[in-house]
């Protein structure tokens, strides 16, 4: 008998603000499996009571106010991973991992990079993207069953950005971060997607507050899920709720699913 696993991600930027949304979201879509980010939270004051009343095993690594990463799922959660490997204790909060349903799910929230490639915090990108890539080398295989999901902060190419033209090597759209993407495409991942949707524009995911982007629809893709090829095979559907953007007090990103069946 075949199995179906939906599996999403979604950048809440503070889950404690955005508890409502994310509580109705999840129980209307039904995921197996949500990956966040942003979640804002110490872990001691995670609200882990109203998902766990819907039936969630909850995992998560948070910290004061920035960054946090969560991973809420259907069935128990084994080899748990909290950051990557020489993370030391006051490290940021932006990477969990666990085996879930025979899938390897990987967590992450990409650094932003600041506000241009000279910014420090675009070399803090580059640091954290080399250690995510050297990880991804060293502890799997192409022929697992794993997915990558989370804010990437990247888009991937023209199609994901509302204007190319204007952004091209800046933060977020920048060769040195398509050069990752490349080799993590060499690798073995496969953007799922534009697996399924190849040539399809405004897939947005993310729209900037700043600009009243969302009414323009300006917006970036920039938030992904990409898997193994055995596992992208078995992609049958993907889905942005961009409708969340739209509701009162949003998260500036829309959840992204992918539903399998294997």
């Amino acid at each position: 008998m075949g199995q179906t696993l939906k599996i999403a991600t979604w950048n809440v930027n503070s889950i404690r603000t955005r508890l409502t949304h994310l509580y109705d979201w999840i129980r209307a879509a039904s995921p197996d499996v949500v990956c966040l980010q942003e979640t804002k939270v110490q872990d001691h004051e995670f609200p882990t009571e109203p998902f766990e009343e819907l039936g969630y095993t909850l995992t998560f690594a948070g910290q004061k106010s920035y960054n946090g990463v969560a991973i809420f799922s259907v069935e128990e959660p084994e080899a748990v991973q909290i950051g990557l490997p020489g993370d030391g204790p006051d490290a940021q909060k932006r990477f969990l991992a666990a085996t879930i349903a025979g899938v390897r799910v990987l967590c992450a929230y990409i650094p932003n990079g600041g506000e241009s490639p000279e910014d420090p915090k675009f070399a803090y990108k580059m640091e954290f993207l080399t250690r995510l890539e050297q990880h991804l080398n060293d502890a799997y295989r192409p022929e697992n069953k794993l997915i990558l999901c989370g804010d990437y902060n990247i888009a991937p190419s023209d199609l994901d950005v509302f204007a190319p033209n204007n952004y091209r090597e800046t933060v977020m759209f920048h060769s040195r971060e398509h050069a990752f993407l490349q080799r993590w495409q060499e690798w073995g991942l496969i953007d799922v997607v534009r697996h399924l949707h190849p040539d399809e524009p405004d897939l947005y995911t993310w729209w900037n507050y700043r600009t009243n982007a969302f009414p323009q629809n300006r917006g970036w893709r920039i938030d992904h899920l990409w898997a193994t090829r055995s596992l992208t095979e078995t992609c049958t559907q993907t889905i942005i709720y961009r409708d969340e953007r739209a509701k009162d007090k949003p998260s500036d990103h829309a959840p992204v699913m992918a539903i399998f069946n294997f």
